[in-house]
């Protein structure tokens, strides 16, 4: 979360997914699960500030709006997002319901 604050999320991905992928399953973690986790934490990156890139096409899209509304409009937006990643980290199995019974395991 702390990257969404200078960068995009491209830039994000690219520069931590190389070194930080390897390492989570080289730990034991689900590959799938990690790339859930990894999408979600860039989804909350691009609502928050400073960058909040999507707020920005919000405000580029309606510009009769203030950007200091939408930036208060998001934050229930946020609350939901931050407790689906707690409700992922604390219950893995949610994430790999899905997964587990298409590829049958």
């Amino acid at each position: 979360a702390v990257l969404g604050m200078f960068m995009d999320a491209i830039g994000m991905l690219l520069l931590t997914l190389p070194l930080v992928q390897p390492l989570v399953i080289a730990m034991g973690f689900d590959p799938i699960w990690f790339g859930i986790i990894v999408v979600k934490m860039v989804e909350i990156c691009l609502i928050t500030p400073p960058i909040g890139m999507n707020c920005f096409v919000v405000a580029g899209v309606r510009p009769d709006i203030p950007l200091s509304s939408i930036f208060k409009g998001i934050w229930w937006f946020f609350v939901c997002d931050v407790l689906t990643v707690a409700l992922f980290v604390a219950f893995p199995e949610i994430v790999l319901w899905l997964p587990n019974n298409m590829l049958g395991r």
